[in-house]
């Protein structure tokens, strides 16, 4: 759109009396206006200097609303120019503000020690026309410039006083800006400045809902800024919880009752209509982006957005919002804001109500560019009805709500539900409290219709009560299902389905939180982007990034389980996404071990740490319950001494920071345990140290190895460690498979080793298709002989090297669909079917479908084929039998 600038001045001279009195108080702006320079309009604003810094100040705030406002009604500048360039105002005056009322006291000190948080619209850079701003002054005892009788909160507030009469106080110039410190920590009793630590310290302990929506757009405007940014930054685990926090909803839905209620002017726009609190306003548009942000902004950086429309678009980038709702409230918000602007420009009034003088809004529509009040109101009318269906369907609206039930829509619950109802009320301590049995009501419906939906509603009734037994707080929990019902049918299914994922779940309720991303039924990304993530921890401290990692992965663990019972993804996918979890995880975590080691200890020049990873971790594919077997391996020379504080030579160091590595994925910190870490196939077993040079591993292999450890051999893996290194150790262990081998022995090595092994462990019942004849292991140990025996399929994935090997002859080219199909049983068992027995049916449907197959029978049948195919193969290769029926 072109600019009208001729348009744009007769409106303001004609319906403004503000802007009309600026344009002669600063006639070379109007000048530069009429002729389109708007850019030099804004710097000849800035330019508006005077030896007295308050009388500098408020013309050159009328000069840059003279400014911004013709720039503004000439459609010139956008919304967030407008408002930017006020916020930037405000920012300057205070900084100009605190240095000049400390240095008039102090006239030698640097200005530091006491800084403002601007919050609100400020805060998000969106400043209106006539706005008061909302800062908070802290102060810092040890560094504010005062003078020496001064006690430092005696100076602190007669700095803040000082501050609010030079910017607030009425002169012939005007004023600056209305300042308003009432947002400061307990403002009813508390001094006008407070110190850093008091206001931490309520922040932590007695806070109010509404202070932690406020401090979303909270920036350190003016002062000192460093020691303000690095206080919102201690401050940010109060604003953005780790968790889901689906209170926010119930705490944003009584903020807005109170509004309401206290609210006296028309529902709907007319004269006397608060376009900012009124129904279908700019707070609800702020409210509605702000309530999503406290939900989700702890989990999801990219949510901590301080403007409005920003937060909005970060939303829907997610899937969290709708794209369209998010588009429509965002218009909405910029055109509300615009009618703000108009309503302040005509008098230089915080004014945000529609006059009620039929001429006074026609000059305000006119002053918009609009024919009349009629039309000003008819567009309002339009775009706060779409706000407030948007901010309804949010919250609940009550008085919807009260007349679905008194309509009967919602059906009777049965008597049974009722009477468990009010046991569990009166049994369980996460249903204690008035809160917490209203959230629990609020989803009773639901939770009734789920269990008698469930497979087994006896069981998905004994599995919920057990949840609800084990969690400290419901709440949050209950107000994630009212929100998201379809979940509550979903967390029964894996309550009753998934003994594992039900146990995880009584430990951790917060581990629904993954199922709410968009990307919830995802298969992990790959191992750098997912170490990525779990290396941004926003703490330093070494426990801290224990515990993210540990969340990180329980979270994949748990999402990628839930796909599983839901039949989202193959289970093969599952195994190779949830090995992709483990190696990121000990990658981060062996780099944060190593960090720590290497800050008391030192380095070992030339030296490091591998990660040699076999069995299913070297396989690349895990189960839910996978151990990670792994050697420890160094590079370095014998007999060195690491260069730090507390020196070790070579091989003491690198078994200790191999101890320290295996502590950091296995020892429970405060968000659980990690992995089981299985070191036992290392050189030695037990019996040797925990971490071996490459040489001596090497020579080992070479010399004493077993042949199982061989065997071993055929699924490892570097891990860990340097390219150059890791590359090094699998040449090193592809020289060892290649050697050659007396066929015979082998055999009977491997046909000696599976049968001490079936003689030890004995398969649980009748899926336990890892111990069962024909089962996992009959499969593994015989392709482990052929590429032993053949020296070729030298390849850690079991699907591949059976591949390999069919193309030379030595298998049947179906027997990789064999594999699998014992492959997937596995992973699926180990949810759906834990110990081994065959589960109940509801769960049984769940595993055969994971599996492929319609119902348990199939399964079966398909298990005894693939156990029948392994057996011929070990009959042809072994001349044994093995019985499979």
């Amino acid at each position: 759109m072109t600019a009208d600038w001729t348009h744009a001045l007769e409106r303001a001279r004609n319906h403004s009396p503000f802007l009309a009195l600026a344009m002669q108080r600063f006639p070379d702006l109007a000048d530069m206006l009429a002729k389109g320079q708007a850019d030099a309009a804004l710097e000849a604003a800035l330019a508006t200097g005077h030896d007295e810094l308050g009388v500098q100040l408020r013309r050159e705030r009328v000069a840059l609303a003279l400014g911004l406002g013709i720039g503004d009604l000439a459609g010139h500048y956008p919304l967030l120019k407008v408002t930017g360039e006020l916020s930037a105002c405000a920012d300057r005056a205070l900084d100009k503000a605190i240095a000049h009322v400390i240095t008039r006291r102090v006239p030698d000190a640097q200005p530091a020690g006491m800084a403002a948080i601007a919050l609100g619209k400020q805060g998000a850079g969106e400043l209106n026309y006539s706005s008061d701003i909302d800062p908070i002054l802290l102060f810092d005892p040890e560094t504010l410039p005062r003078r020496e009788r001064d006690e430092p909160g005696e100076a602190a507030q007669r700095y803040a006083r000082q501050l609010v009469e030079l910017l607030s106080h009425q002169t012939g110039d005007g004023y600056v800006f209305r300042v308003d410190l009432r947002l400061r920590p307990a403002s009813e009793v508390s001094p006008l400045a407070i110190s850093f630590s008091a206001a931490m310290s309520h922040y932590e302990s007695s806070a109010l809902a509404w202070e932690r929506a406020a401090y979303i757009r909270a920036r350190a405007a003016g002062g000192d800024i460093r020691a303000g940014e690095a206080f919102l930054e201690q401050l940010r685990p109060f604003i953005w919880r780790r968790n889901l926090d689906f209170t926010a909803i119930e705490e944003i839905r009584r903020l807005t009752s109170r509004i309401r209620q206290a609210f006296s002017g028309p529902p709907v726009p007319a004269p006397g209509f608060d376009v900012k609190k009124g129904r279908g306003g700019i707070r609800e548009v702020e409210f509605f982006a702000q309530t999503h942000q406290l939900i989700y902004g702890g989990r999801l950086p990219s949510l901590r957005q301080k403007g409005t429309r920003a937060a909005l678009d970060a939303l829907a980038a997610e899937g969290i919002v709708d794209a369209e709702d998010a588009r429509v409230l965002g218009e909405a918000y910029d055109r509300l804001r615009q009618v703000e602007h108009r309503l302040q420009m005509v008098n230089d009034q915080q004014t945000h109500t529609l006059p009620l003088k039929p001429e006074a809004l026609d000059n305000v529509a006119r002053l918009d560019g609009l024919a009349d009040g009629a039309a000003l109101l008819a567009e309002l009318q339009d775009i706060c009805g779409a706000v407030a269906e948007r901010y309804d369907s949010l919250l609940g609206d009550d008085e919807t709500s009260s007349s679905v039930s008194a309509a009967g829509e919602a059906p009777p619950m049965p008597e049974e539900f009722l009477e468990k109802a009010r046991h569990w009320k009166e049994t369980i301590r996460a249903l204690r409290g008035n809160e917490a049995q209203l959230a629990f009501d609020a989803i009773a419906p639901d939770l009734c219709e789920a269990l008698s939906n469930a497979s087994d509603p006896d069981r998905a009734t004994a599995r919920w009560e057990t949840l609800l037994a084990r969690l400290p707080t419901a709440i949050n929990l209950f107000r994630l299902f009212e929100q998201r019902p379809g979940l509550l049918g979903q967390v029964l299914r894996i309550l009753t389905l998934a003994p594992p994922l039900a146990d995880a779940l009584a430990r951790r309720a917060d581990l629904l939180d993954a199922l709410i991303d968009s990307s919830a039924f995802d298969l992990p990304e790959d191992v750098a982007t997912l170490a990525a993530r779990m290396a941004a921890c926003e703490d330093d401290m070494y426990e801290t990034r224990l515990d993210h990692i540990r969340q990180v992965v329980g979270d994949e663990r748990f999402a990628l389980g839930v796909q599983l019972v839901e039949g989202r993804q193959d289970p093969l996918d599952i195994a190779e996404g949830s090995c992709r979890v483990a190696e990121a995880a000990l990658e981060v975590a062996a780099n944060a071990a190593l960090e720590e080691f290497e800050s008391k200890h030192g380095r070992i020049e030339g030296g490091e740490l591998l990660v040699l990873g076999l069995g299913r971790l070297g396989g690349g594919a895990l189960t839910h319950a996978s151990d990670l077997d792994v050697v420890y391996l160094f590079d370095g020379a014998i007999g060195s001494e690491s260069d730090g504080q507390r020196p070790l030579t070579t091989s003491l160091y690198f078994n200790r920071l191999a101890t320290r590595v295996t502590a950091a994925m296995s020892v429970p910190t405060a968000e659980g345990a990690l992995y089981e870490i299985d070191t036992r196939l290392r050189p030695q077993g037990n019996q040797g140290p925990l971490a071996v040079s490459v040489d001596s591993f090497a020579q080992y292999q070479r010399e004493a190895a077993w042949t199982w450890e061989h065997m071993a051999l055929c699924r490892a893996r570097p891990i860990y460690g340097s390219p150059k290194a890791r590359e090094k150790l699998q040449q090193l262990i592809c020289d060892v498979l290649a050697t050659p081998r007396n066929p015979e022995t082998l055999k009977a090595d491997v046909l000696k080793m599976r049968e001490e092994m079936a003689k030890h462990k004995a398969p649980k019942g009748p899926l336990d298709v890892k111990l069962m004849r024909g089962g996992l292991v009959d499969c593994e140990f015989l392709v482990h002989f052929l590429q032993l025996r053949e020296n070729i399929a030298f390849t850690p994935q079991i699907e591949r090297a059976i591949g390999e090997l069919a193309e030379a002859g030595f298998l049947p080219d179906d027997f990789t669909v064999h594999f699998s199909n014992l492959a997937r049983l596995l992973i699926a068992a180990r949810l759906l079917a834990p110990d081994g027995e065959l589960p109940p049916p509801g769960a049984r449907i769940a595993l055969a479908r994971a599996c492929g197959q319609s119902d348990i029978d199939a399964l079966l049948e398909q298990l005894a084929q693939s156990r029948a195919a392994v057996a011929a193969q070990w009959q042809r290769h072994f001349d044994e039998k093995l019985e499979t029926d």
